[in-house]
């Protein structure tokens, strides 16, 4: 099948059991590297896959905490952060190089993700340890965070936005934990990518647009119809061409 032109992207490798059903849709991929969930196995199947599908390869590091599934920061010292993520990307690196696949880039998972965008010091923690490993790999961040700001001299920078994630007026995500959070017809998040990819903004909760440009799109890959909404917007690009 001819390839995704956008770059969506979904987070893979966490049991989620449909990868191998919307690998071929995507551009590019975060693989969960062990701190939220994942093993070798699962590392080492997940990247051969993205790689069989021709799909970008990024590393999913996460807070090491499977049972909140890296979605509540934990506590813990910088040091011991320091010391699992650098674990788990090594050991993510050093497997794909055993397959001989190149790693596109890095999307720190859950509440990392949001941690290093919002708080200087986790920021400059992150990079530390891409530094000290001597990854110049891209990253995949939000635009208006430290990391963004911090890193885009040594690493290129991929803005990213979410395609199945209602967003606040501030651009912030609405919680999960609000009824409306998660758009769940393909429709509706085909009209908020289209909304994101042509005309650069997006519509928020109270039902304004605001400004938004992005380089790459996330779609979960646990979202329940991922599979429908990926074939569905395949659809719709390629009637737009």
């Amino acid at each position: 099948m001819q390839k995704m032109e956008i770059n969506i992207n979904a987070d893979l490798g966490e049991m989620a059991g449909q990868d191998e059903a919307i690998m071929p849709y995507l551009f590019s991929c975060n693989i969960a590297t062990g701190g939220h969930i994942g093993d070798e196995e699962s590392m080492r199947k997940t990247i051969e896959l993205a790689n069989e599908h021709r799909v970008k390869i990024g590393a999913h590091p996460s807070y090491p905490d499977t049972n909140n599934f890296g979605r509540v920061r934990p506590e813990i010292s910088d040091s011991a952060l320091k010391e699992s993520l650098k674990k788990q990307l090594y050991n993510f690196y050093e497997l794909a190089a055993k397959i001989e696949v190149e790693i596109h880039h890095i999307k720190p998972h859950g509440a990392l993700y949001h941690d290093v965008a919002n708080d200087k010091n986790k920021a400059a923690l992150f990079l530390t340890i891409l530094d000290e490993l001597g990854l110049k790999t891209s990253i995949y961040t939000l635009k208006d965070g430290f990391l963004n700001e911090f890193g885009q001299k040594e690493h290129k920078i991929y803005f990213e936005a979410f395609i199945d994630r209602r967003y606040k007026d501030d651009l912030n995500l609405v919680n999960r934990k609000e009824s409306h959070a998660l758009i769940n017809e393909a429709k509706r998040v085909w009209e908020q990518l289209e909304s994101m990819y042509y005309h650069e903004k997006v519509k928020v909760e109270t039902g304004n647009f605001v400004p938004l440009k992005a380089d790459t799109y996330c779609l979960h890959g646990d979202h329940p119809n991922a599979l429908e909404i990926l074939q569905y917007i395949y659809r719709k690009v390629n009637q737009n061409k």
